[in-house]
């Protein structure tokens, strides 16, 4: 068994069972080793960029890792802006990424790079494994360390370690239990939630899921804390029934306005809140000056213990009331944020998932889905644009049987647009919503909020329309049927259609 056949089959043995891949030279055994030892689902991306993507969707549905197979350094590289986003969300990922074998690699061949490098910069375990007798042992270790951070674990693997003899199975190594918060930190919060001040209970990562946001609304119903989240959310389980949180925006005059007068902060499974960028003459934090934060736990503690314990000592049993399901009536007319909102909210199908990556068009848009059918919520991470299309097909890969409604900046977009053809080939049910306005219009409005002029010249960095994106034509292309829409009977009438249909399918709106 060489080591390449032991990796396979500890993998599988442990429960991953899923790979994203975009393989080359040094990967080749590993490739061998899946056809003689069947199990494993390979899904190929055409580019690293929807690889890694994909891993980022698949891991935050499953709350376990699948395997991205990447080739060499350069490989690496090209996945890496979408496993920046995949670490910002405290992901599960193991990268398996081939690497130049040992007899060659002192002689600079043409793919060499420093590849533990450029993985420990996004990895919370790196490990290079030249023994074929510890190939699988390490990548036990990897899929360990990917849970229990949670994160991006890196496994190099240079090909003489996958075609050598001597392989061993490994054993699965199952993460240790998250710990749970300090009888210090618990009573803080506590007396924070009784002394008067207005108070924000922050809530990010698992803390975003149903029962633990059940326990959130139960405190701030008893005390009148605010339930926040920060702008990027890793998976909110939303929709009628489960408690609504609300966002702190992303536009940092609005975050500014949205903290106004709030005196302490209480995080769970949350980072302090901080702007995305500096800003001239603004502050590089949302929160008052004097505000206090408290952390009770870190992204991977135990949130439920945290929030149970916190209800407990400020005896918090009374659920908090629910908004119910508004009537926007028949939706007509021109398309609009809000318009756009409610046709998600009126025509979500049961359980579906919603992929947000709509940028600037759709920062307001999370109240609207608060309303709608129980769903899952993702969002990008991170800030680097390019995730949406790959994050969906991920999720869809996790899910089956559940739709994935993905809303989609046409910008953004194009970025890893390959990720429609990997959700044509595997038949994937996604529908993907282009938000076509043709034009970066993030950073049009990044230039007005930097203080710099917008001119001509900068006009032409963020125009899209010259020619403009045929997003009918390059769906068709990928294999997905394709529509327009430019207003709302027309969104309502193919949004239905498209999630009434097997596979992935496209709508391009027109905004």
């Amino acid at each position: 068994m060489n080591g390449a056949e032991s990796l396979v089959q500890s993998l599988l043995a442990a429960g991953i069972d899923t790979c994203f891949a975009n393989p080359g030279t040094s990967e080749m055994h590993f490739v061998s080793a899946l056809d003689r030892h069947p199990g494993m689902r390979c899904v190929l991306g055409l580019f690293e960029g929807v690889v890694t993507g994909a891993a980022d969707g698949y891991g935050r549905m499953m709350d376990k890792p699948a395997v991205t197979l990447l080739h060499c350094g350069p490989g690496l590289t090209n996945g890496m802006a979408n496993l920046h986003n995949a670490r910002r969300a405290n992901t599960p990922v193991l990268n398996l990424i081939g690497d130049q074998a040992t007899s060659i690699v002192h002689m600079d061949p043409p793919l060499s790079a420093d590849t533990t490098a450029l993985a420990n910069t996004l990895s919370v375990w790196t490990r290079r494994s030249t023994d074929p007798a510890r190939v699988a042992t390490d990548a036990m270790e990897g899929v360990r360390a990917s849970m229990e951070a949670p994160g991006v674990a890196s496994l190099i693997l240079p090909s003489d370690a996958a075609w050598g003899d001597g392989g061993q199975i490994a054993a699965y190594l199952p993460p240790a239990p998250p710990t749970g918060p300090t009888g210090l930190a618990v009573d803080r919060a506590a007396q924070m939630l009784t002394n008067g001040k207005k108070t924000v209970l922050l809530l990010s990562n698992r803390a975003l899921r149903e029962g633990p946001l059940k326990i959130a609304g139960r405190i701030a119903h008893k005390t009148g804390a605010r339930l926040m989240t920060l702008s990027q959310i890793p998976r909110l389980q939303a929709g009628l029934g489960r408690v609504p949180i609300e966002r702190i925006p992303y536009n940092v005059d609005l975050s500014i306005k949205a903290l106004d007068g709030v005196e302490q902060i209480i995080q769970i499974g949350a980072r302090e809140p901080v702007n995305f960028f500096a800003y001239p003459g603004k502050p590089n934090v949302p929160m008052p000056e004097g505000c206090t934060c408290h952390m009770v736990t870190r992204p991977d503690q135990d949130h439920m213990a945290a929030l149970d314990a916190i209800a407990e000592a400020v005896k918090a049993t009374e659920d908090a009331p629910l908004p119910a399901a508004p009537d926007h009536g028949t939706l007509s007319g021109a398309i609009s944020p809000e318009a756009l909102g409610a046709a998600i909210n009126q025509n979500l199908p049961d359980n579906a998932i919603i992929v947000d990556e709509s940028v600037s068009y759709g920062r307001a848009l999370l109240p609207s889905f608060s309303t709608a059918k129980p769903h899952d919520y993702l969002h990008l991470n991170g800030g680097s644009i390019g995730l949406g299309i790959p994050m969906a097909t991920g999720a869809a890969v996790a899910a089956p049987g559940r739709r994935v409604v993905a809303l989609q900046a046409d910008g953004s977009a194009l970025y890893t647009l390959q990720g429609l053809w990997t959700q044509a080939r595997e038949g994937l049910d996604v529908t993907t919503v282009i938000l076509s306005n043709r034009r970066y219009a993030i950073l049009q409005g990044e230039m007005t909020a930097v203080g710099a002029n917008l001119g001509p010249a900068a006009q032409e960095l963020f125009n899209l329309d010259r020619p403009a994106t045929d997003w009918q034509s390059i769906a068709k292309g990928f294999g997905i049927p394709a529509t327009q829409a430019a207003d709302m009977e027309s969104l309502v009438d193919q949004l239905n259609r498209a999630n009434a249909t097997s596979g992935p399918q496209l709508i391009e709106l027109m905004i």
